[in-house]
């Protein structure tokens, strides 16, 4: 079934929350150890209950002017201001938030560590979106008026929704419907086809649309957790049909979907993936060296098969990009909510014992760090309106993830916990000890200004951490819609500066927004670096790795080789 496109200004809609740096699952008892540090300081509690008590007396009188911010859009019905039962329940709802944002502002400011106040902040944030009125039948006057006008019968499809969500979707309201979309049919459909594969990766090549194309190959790499196919979602939102249309040779990494008996998986195998990518690429093309362009993960992968290069003397990388990828993980973020001794064991542990890490168990948790969009949007849309789940592509790309092996997801936690790879030779793969400053290839480095997993003040951070020539380029949208997110696009913009200095707000200060997508500033950058044009391929691989199948592949649709397609 093939789905209406979604058209490209609208992208905001569909901004998710990837997990793209695979981290550990929050427990009940940390969730409560954050709310408890927050409403814990004896002088600021006492000080909100007098507030909150004198508050509460001037709703019942009715006299309170405490009101919703207009942008709020759960609170729009004419009843929470026109009902006198509504409007005070309202008011005491937001009376109580802004308590709680002012015991979080001081706990902040309480010389407390940027971690537990990151951990305080995810607690309470889901605390005052789920006591939100709106989230029941009763406290939701649109869902009331729904229920009237349909004869109840909002309330019989909401409740099958619920009974869905809870056998399916482990109880999360579901945020998309994933049936409207067909990887290979309406997704992932730049031409191209499978020229290698072995049991971690495909390697795709993408049909040339040009002429002439650049000598220079330049191979994607996707992070290890999430289907590639967000970067060739559907046509005029592919970052790969661009890729291709701007005359550049295009290779990409398919991960296979691992499963507990490739728990062993670590670092050493997905990079040594890359450098194998690497010589295909090379080989298929006849160039002595490739670009490369990392996405998230991807791009930790690719630093140290970088930093591999760079001791052995290998100059098979030319150049290399890096995506809202974080390499120097000491910058605050709400990631600092997952990075507690006892809740990293926790899930190192759990990983160890299942094989793998689900993208799922993810998934829900990052959900939790948006909740009012990502949770109980569609709590109230499905569950209480008895609306469907909507149609859209990148979130049924968001619901489409895969595993992440136990052993990198080990790695990756120390990754997380110890901040090892901007350490000196903290961290050895492919049997060599990681030395980022000894990478010297120029670089092209991007962030996104909402992007709140990977922020973009972090995402700067590499370009001196390298030493080689960088450029850093800053989107205008979040972590994954500054991906999604192609030229033409009247909402979207980006900052273009001089040369990245060791202070982030400075270079932005000094930085020329324009219009449009980083993605044109990476295919200017790159035309530069890509060699000579030359006539188009006439056909795809060679004659030691001649088309194995079509794109999008078998891996990116959990089918093994030879399988019916």
């Amino acid at each position: 079934m093939s789905a209406s496109p979604v058209p490209a200004n609208d992208i905001e809609a569909g901004e998710v929350v990837e997990a793209a740096e695979p981290v550990g699952i929050p427990s009940v008892t940390g969730v409560v150890g954050g709310l408890l540090a927050t409403v814990a300081q004896p002088g600021p509690l006492a000080r909100e209950a007098g507030r909150l008590a004198r508050e509460a007396a001037s709703i019942v009188r009715g006299s309170s002017t405490v009101a919703p911010d207009p942008k709020d859009k759960r609170f729009c019905d004419p009843a929470w201001s026109a009902n006198p039962v509504y409007r005070r329940v309202l008011q005491g709802y937001l009376s109580l938030g802004g308590s709680l944002d002012r015991l979080l502002d001081d706990y902040e400011h309480s010389d407390s560590d940027w971690r537990d106040v990151e951990r305080a902040r995810f607690a309470t944030n889901a605390l005052r979106s789920l006591l939100a009125p709106t989230n029941t039948l009763i406290g939701n006057p649109a869902a009331l008026k729904r229920a009237f006008d349909t004869g109840g019968r909002s309330v019989l499809r909401g409740a099958g929704h619920l009974l869905h969500d809870l056998r399916h979707n482990r109880g999360m309201p579901s945020q998309t419907d994933r049936s409207a979309f067909v990887v290979g049919t309406d997704l992932a459909l730049t031409p191209g086809a499978v020229v290698d594969r072995d049991d971690v990766a495909e390697l795709l090549q993408y049909t040339p649309t040009t002429e002439q194309v650049h000598l220079r190959p330049l191979l994607i790499v996707p992070p290890p957790i999430g289907r590639y196919y967000f970067l060739d979602l559907r046509p005029g939102r592919s970052f790969v049909e661009y890729a291709v249309s701007q005359g550049f040779q295009v290779f990409l990494l398919s991960w296979r979907n691992p499963t507990p008996g490739q728990s062993h998986w670590d670092l050493d195998t997905y990079a040594g993936r890359i450098v194998d990518a690497v010589e295909t690429a090379k080989a298929i093309t006849g160039s002595p060296d490739v670009n490369t362009l990392g996405f998230c993960a991807g791009g930790i992968l690719t630093s140290t098969v970088l930093n591999h290069y760079a001791a052995t003397g290998d100059t098979s990388i030319a150049n290399a990009g890096f995506a809202v990828t974080l390499l120097d993980f000491d910058s605050r973020a709400p990631l600092g909510t997952f990075s507690s001794p006892q809740l990293l064991s926790l899930a190192r542990r759990s990983s160890r014992k299942a094989g793998v890490i689900t993208a799922r168990s993810l998934g829900a948790v990052f959900s939790w760090m948006r909740p009012d969009d990502l949770v109980f949007t569609y709590v109230v849309n499905q569950w209480l309106m008895g609306d469907d789940p909507p149609v859209f592509d990148i979130l049924a790309w968001n619901a489409d993830g895969t595993n992440l092996p136990a052993t990198l997801h080990d790695q990756f936690l120390t990754l997380f916990r110890d901040n090892t790879l901007p350490a000196k030779g903290a961290l050895t793969v492919l049997g060599t000890p990681v030395d980022l400053s000894s990478v010297t290839v120029p670089t092209f480095v991007t962030g996104a200004v909402n992007d709140h997993l990977t922020p973009w003040t972090g995402c700067y951070r590499t370009t001196s951490m390298l030493s080689g020539p960088s450029t850093f380029v800053l989107s205008n949208a979040g972590h994954i819609a500054s991906l999604v997110n192609p030229p033409g696009n009247p909402k979207a913009s980006y900052f273009v500066g001089g040369e990245p200095g060791p202070d982030a707000e400075a270079w932005r200060a000094a930085a020329d927004r324009r219009t449009g997508s980083w993605w044109e500033a990476w295919s200017a950058w790159s035309a530069e670096r890509s060699g000579d044009q030359h006539p188009a391929p006439a056909a795809l691989g060679d004659a030691d790795h001649p088309p194995l199948e079509p794109a999008p592949g078998a891996y990116v649709l959990d089918r093994a080789p030879g399988e019916e397609k």
